[in-house]
């Protein structure tokens, strides 16, 4: 929905508004105007900053173009992505199923008013080239975060994991596929998504295990 409009006394054409819109408001009236079949990289200037209630000339106070603001919201949202295996670690302080509450944290970020993260996973199919290599990156970012708590997992237990990079790659590759299509599912399909996830995750570390136990017999 378009920010609420202030109009100038006398002028039924131009909008004015109170005070100069923020980087984030301008993100999210850009955010406002997506929907399942639209990429960021769709919109046009003028689209957004008639959401915004701006002139388009404002928006060049925070972004060279459009491509520029695609690519801040992909950055948003790969610092949602990191944040949300520090709450999962939170979450883990009081309850079992690290691999369970994990997924669970993950599908409710669907949810967040902000939508920022089914703009990450929109853009993995339907972005352009440098918006891909955009959410490329934050990927990488996310996989290294979750290598390093498998791998301060494994020392705790005091258990070695083969590969733990790939395994968490498999991970995020896997989770992120499934989560691509959870926001559309009713709630009863979607705990029957969080099941089977949480099983094909735990296969994948419990192969890699397996894997290099196997590895220090020979």
């Amino acid at each position: 929905m378009p920010l609420t409009r202030k109009r100038k006394e006398g002028d039924g054409s131009k909008s004015s508004r109170k005070a100069p819109i923020t980087e984030h408001e301008l993100m999210q009236a850009a955010v406002s105007l997506l929907d399942g079949n639209r990429s960021v990289s769709s919109l046009s200037l003028r689209e957004i900053a008639r959401a915004a209630d701006i002139a388009p000339n404002s928006f060049y106070r925070h972004f060279r173009d459009v491509d520029e603001l695609a690519v801040a919201l992909i950055d948003q949202a790969g610092r949602g992505l990191r944040g949300m295996i520090r709450e999962a670690r939170q979450r883990l302080k009081d309850t079992q199923g690290g691999v369970r509450t994990s997924i669970e944290v993950f599908m409710e970020a669907l949810d967040d008013d902000s939508r920022y993260l089914q703009i990450l996973l929109r853009e993995m199919s339907l972005g352009s080239a440098a918006f891909r290599q955009a959410v490329e990156r934050e990927l990488t970012y996310f996989e290294q975060e979750l290598c390093d708590e498998l791998v301060r997992r494994g020392e705790r237990d005091g258990v070695q994991m083969h590969k733990p990079e790939l395994v968490a790659k498999a991970i995020s590759r896997l989770v992120f596929s499934l989560g691509a299509s959870a926001d559309r599912l009713a709630p009863e399909d979607r705990a029957q998504l969080i099941d089977e996830a949480t099983t094909m995750v735990k296969m994948i570390i419990r192969g890699a295990l397996a894997i290099q136990q196997s590895a220090g017999k020979k």
